[in-house]
């Protein structure tokens, strides 16, 4: 499995420049007091790796993939592994640089805001990976972006009307004894939702004829 995922990394290689001047640009931003740099650096991860199923798919890898020892299997456990990876180098990167700038800004560091937003956006992330993969695995990756943007308007719509007919402020009182479990359960959440988003690609990546 180690190849395949080298695989990835070396077909995004030059997505890294890229990934380090946005690092920069928005760093900038953050010294500015322009945005907080926390939501969108670990979210590109999923962008840049979905890149990968392109690449695959004109080269021709998916068909060549299942031919190897566990090819199916180790195909799309590569991918899960590289984005995750990815995904936590970039979110401990921003964490420092968010430590940074609000020292730099502020001349102290609220540490617990910092890591408890990078908490949810890693969570975040890897919610958009566990939708997002099963989709592009069984639509394909052109198609899945018609299929991303409808669930996306979806849950938007949702969430609206949800907040429009539905009084949330009963339901937040009674989840307030949570707080100090709040970590924990977004970790048993993450790992729970990655590896259900897992084994359903797996299942119908098995399926699949090329």
């Amino acid at each position: 499995m180690i190849g395949f995922i080298k695989k990835d990394l070396a077909m995004i290689k030059s997505n890294f420049k890229l990934l380090a001047i946005l690092i920069v640009i928005y760093t900038v931003m953050g010294l500015m007091d322009k945005m907080d740099i926390s939501f969108i650096l670990p979210f590109m991860c999923v962008m840049i790796m979905i890149s990968t199923f392109s690449y695959d798919n004109y080269n021709k890898w998916d068909a060549y993939s299942i031919s190897l020892p566990n090819g199916r299997k180790n195909s799309v456990k590569s991918k899960y592994v590289a984005t995750i990876l990815m995904t936590f180098i970039v979110a401990i990167i921003t964490t420092l640089l968010s430590f940074l700038i609000s020292y730099i800004n502020t001349k102290s560091i609220n540490y617990e805001q910092i890591l408890v937003t990078m908490f949810g956006t890693v969570f975040g992330t890897l919610l958009v990976l566990s939708v997002m993969y099963p989709i592009i695995y069984k639509l394909g990756v052109e198609k899945a972006r018609i299929g991303i943007v409808l669930l996306v308007f979806g849950t938007v719509i949702a969430g609206t009307l949800l907040l429009k007919y539905v009084d949330l402020s009963n339901v937040l009182k009674s989840l307030t004894f949570l707080e100090d479990y709040l970590i924990i359960i977004l970790i048993i959440l993450a790992v729970i939702m990655v590896y259900i988003s897992y084994k359903i690609s797996v299942k119908i990546f098995s399926k699949k004829e090329f």
